[in-house]
């Protein structure tokens, strides 16, 4: 059974870059041909779509985001990244990392992490 599990600060000030760990166990993140997503949803909106890493370790990004994200991964430690630079109230979400075999496939899911922004 896959797990994931997300964790990081659950505040962050404007301008700063938002930091969140997706740790994976019962999977690995090189396994052939998944796809390792984050997905946000701000207070009383539906799920957005962040990026992705898949298991080659390429990237994909939302065109809304793209100029402020970055997701990387710790293969030794079956970890994968989000960063969010230059964040604002609007960035305010529950973030959730999950796993699946493509773009929109949601298999597996973190339990989310709370992010506020605020100074």
């Amino acid at each position: 059974q896959v797990q994931l599990q997300e964790s990081g600060p659950g505040l962050v000030k404007p301008s700063q870059t938002l930091s969140l760990t997706c740790t994976v166990s019962g999977g690995s993140i090189t396994a052939n041909s998944y796809y390792w997503t984050w997905i946000r949803q701000p207070p009383g909106k539906g799920l957005e779509w962040t990026g992705t890493i898949d298991y080659t370790g390429s990237t994909y990004f939302s065109p809304s985001l793209r100029s402020r994200t970055s997701i990387s991964r710790d293969t030794s430690k079956n970890q994968f990244t989000l960063q969010l630079s230059s964040v604002t109230p609007e960035d305010t979400a529950v973030y959730y990392c999950a796993r699946g075999a493509g773009f929109t496939d949601y298999t597996y899911w973190g339990q989310g992490a709370h992010v506020t922004v605020s100074s």
